[in-house]
């Protein structure tokens, strides 16, 4: 053959070449670990979540065990999720100076300092109807859901988180937020906003293992039309507006689209939450011998960084960093 063409095989031909040009990789400075925090007086309580395989609710002994395992592996950020021992309309346990995540907040930051402490900011863990705002009338309210919204943060902020997540979608929660903290001494705190989040059905196992199911309705009138992208570009721009310090995507593998756009548009840094009904996929195959599990997760993984992702919220973190702990 006398004509010239591309020879990109060239470049695949080794693993030391293909590792040499490899344009996307993975650190442990990349990966959230969610947990579950339950108020229990058994402290070597360590419920399975049914349908997420291999993930649990735990009591603070239990937390505290498993995230010291996970700190000798290479952890370097965890978000928390409370689940209190009784629920009220208002959500009083979610800003309660005595609250579950404010106990695992000061129990996690006594005994590994470095390790960022990152926690979900909403009231449906913690309301009795299971929506994350007020309720009047059958109608999640918004802006007397702000307040509550804002004690909260406050509340992981002087139990000494490193950086409050609101992931309720009501309009206005970041100024309402950063408003608290700033005039609360709380200024150099970082908000990572839950800025793009769709109404999923990707979200189902985690309602099991949050007990955070609505008790009537659903969230659609708070949380986005999975079919709107440019919508998306209007609540991060929004959420940037009022004080946002990163942006999240959620969920994240189907809308791996909408990760670069936020990425191109906005100049921060973007999360991407890899959520329940994602990771219940893969292991619900993996269980079944149907896929490589290992193979398939870092594919997805790295599938979201490459979308644009500078961080990764993801319930593999544990068994992804006891891998690149052995290589």
């Amino acid at each position: 053959m006398i004509f010239d063409f591309h020879r990109g095989r060239r470049l695949r031909r080794t693993p030391v070449i293909r590792d040499m040009v490899r344009e996307t990789s993975l650190s442990p400075a990349d990966l959230m670990m969610p947990y579950f925090v339950v108020e229990t007086d058994d402290q070597d309580f360590k419920s399975p979540i049914s349908s997420m395989p291999g993930q649990f609710q735990l009591s603070l002994k239990q937390l505290e065990k498993t995230v010291g395992e996970a700190v000798a592996n290479g952890l370097k950020s965890l978000i928390l999720f409370g689940i209190p021992a009784e629920k009220d309309p208002v959500g009083t346990q979610a800003y309660a100076e005595t609250g579950i995540v404010q106990q695992a907040i000061s129990m996690i930051k006594d005994r590994w300092p470095d390790l960022l402490v990152c926690t979900d900011v909403c009231l449906c863990e913690y309301t009795s109807h299971g929506h994350c705002g007020l309720i009047k009338d059958g109608i999640v309210l918004n802006d007397p859901t702000l307040e509550l919204l804002a004690q909260t943060a406050l509340s992981h902020a002087k139990a000494g988180a490193d950086m409050v997540a609101p992931s309720d979608m009501m309009d206005g929660r970041v100024a309402a937020i950063r408003d608290a903290l700033d005039n609360n001494g709380y200024e150099d705190l970082p908000l990572m906003s839950y800025a793009v989040k769709y109404a999923s059905a990707y979200y189902g196992p985690f309602r099991d293992a949050a007990e955070s199911a609505p008790q009537f309705g659903d969230r659609k009138t708070y949380q986005m039309d999975p079919a709107n992208g440019r919508e998306g570009l209007r609540e991060a721009a929004a959420d940037v507006m009022e004080g946002a310090d990163i942006l999240i995507v959620k969920p994240a593998g189907p809308y791996q689209d909408i990760i670069r756009q936020v990425r191109d548009n906005f100049d921060v840094p973007v999360a991407a939450y890899q959520v329940s009904g994602e990771y219940s996929l893969i292991k619900a195959a993996a269980l079944n011998g149907w896929i490589d599990e290992e193979a398939v997760v870092m594919e997805s993984l790295i599938g979201i960084k490459r979308a644009g992702a500078d961080i990764i919220l993801t319930y593999f973190t544990e068994d992804v960093l006891k891998r690149m702990g052995n290589r």
